[in-house]
């Protein structure tokens, strides 16, 4: 099928501007780009008036937690995938840190049956770096990358015995295999709800100093340089770490990194009175680690944004906040949170959607994120100004646990498309 979207305002990642333009599709990818009005008499069976809005890559979001198996209260695939759509995420990249973990080509099976069946988008998925992510053993890489895992990973367990972790990245380089960490260290960390500082001690929480991340990512680097692998640091969020990545990458190392959308937009003064919504992992910095964390993503030096989407069920949010379980909900918050970097002026949009596609794709080895003639039809068409106070009970995860909770946002995802086909649709009032 051929569709022509018209009259939109495109967001292409690897240019400067924003030029009125129109797309044709053909079938699952994109046919031509028009960086002007469409001339008259193109052939298509149909057509889409993007009424001047933005027409983007869809979003690639790395570290989506999906609850299958072992947690499907919380998250499934298809509810995951339903708010993705409406969130304009067009590939989740989901996370091994489920019950029990993705550690073995026959779970990984499973999640990628489940995953076809029930999710409108495309989902890449992540294996653990060691078995039962306790850091003890390798897993099977070669196995796991031939069955189609597309990174490897603990999450935020963190692999403490250097031996362990420095064999996993010279197997991983001997495969090309991407590895991705979540640099902290964890004899400091252990048992902390918030950062250091006078809130956190007015508050009586017990907190991590930001120097703990700097010392889990000067060790992985350190690895990364010794063994030659792909390393991605998923979630930085203080200014501390920053100098250690530049180092790294200067030196020529293969090297990136990553920011949760939430350590963009929220500081630590946002848990107020206890607000559980806003328990994180790593908790939520100081407003001065969240400016740096934005001058990084304009500069280029952080990669990539994701929503390191965590879903959690009221039970174990509704404790007191030592005792809360860390994570918000991200798939349909990230684009209108990422847009308040945008209006703010800190981004333009083709650098924001660099962060949150072009680069995201390019590190998982995608042809996605890209706004081009032969590029999958990957897209999201959206309104960057549409005001909306969000309502947690609106969104379509299972879980609801977002800190946006009231909040008043601005930019609505008005279409998705999918290879060519339209997955969502915004409804009009």
């Amino acid at each position: 099928m051929r569709i022509l979207i018209t009259n939109a305002r495109l967001i292409d990642p690897e240019a400067n501007g924003t030029p009125p333009g129109a797309v044709l599709i053909d079938g699952e990818r994109i046919a031509d780009v028009f960086d002007r009005p469409a001339p008259e008499g193109i052939p298509a069976d149909a057509h889409l008036d993007a009424g001047g809005n933005c027409l983007a890559p869809g979003i690639v979001d790395i570290g989506v937690k999906v609850c299958e198996p072992g947690e499907r209260h919380k998250e499934s695939y298809r509810s995951a995938g339903a708010a993705a759509a409406a969130g304009g995420i067009t590939t989740m990249v989901t996370r091994p840190d489920t019950l029990p973990a993705i550690d073995s080509p026959e779970t990984l099976e499973f999640v990628t049956r489940r995953a076809a069946v029930a999710a409108p988008v495309n989902i890449c998925h992540m294996a653990a770096l060691t078995r039962g992510r306790a850091g003890q053993e390798m897993v099977e890489i070669g196995f796991l990358k031939d069955a189609g895992a597309v990174a490897f990973t603990d999450c935020d367990q963190v692999t403490e015995d250097t031996r362990v972790f420095s064999r996993c990245l010279a197997y991983a380089r001997s495969l090309d295999a991407l590895v991705i960490a979540h640099p902290q260290d964890p004899g400091l960390s252990r048992g902390a709800a918030a950062t250091s500082g006078k809130f956190a001690s007015l508050r009586g929480l017990p907190a991590v100093s930001p120097m703990a991340e700097r010392l889990g990512l000067e060790r992985d680097l350190t690895l990364a340089e010794m063994t030659g692998a792909r390393y991605h640091a998923d979630n930085l969020s203080t200014a501390a770490a920053l100098p250690a990545l530049r180092r790294a990458r200067e030196a020529g190392l293969s090297v990136t990194a990553g920011v949760n959308i939430h350590h963009l937009t929220l500081n630590e003064l946002d848990i107020g009175d206890y607000r559980t919504f806003f328990k994180l992992k790593p908790p939520l910095r100081s407003e001065d680690d969240r400016m740096a964390m934005v001058e990084a993503l304009g500069e280029g030096l952080i990669d990539v944004i994701s929503s390191m989407h965590t879903p959690q069920d009221e039970e174990s949010k509704r404790l007191p906040y030592e005792e809360a379980a860390s994570g918000a909900v991200g798939l349909e918050t990230l684009l209108p949170a990422a847009l308040r970097l945008y209006h703010a002026g800190h981004i333009t949009l083709p650098a924001l959607f660099r962060a949150l596609s072009r680069n995201p794709a390019r590190l998982m080895g995608l042809a996605s994120g890209r706004l081009a003639s032969g590029a999958p039809a990957d897209l999201v068409l959206f309104d960057v100004d549409a005001p909306f106070v969000l309502d947690r009970f609106r969104l379509r995860s299972k879980s609801k646990n977002t800190p946006f909770d009231g909040a008043r946002m601005q930019g609505r995802v008005l279409a998705t498309f999918v290879g060519g086909k339209l997955i969502f649709r915004k409804e009009p009032h």
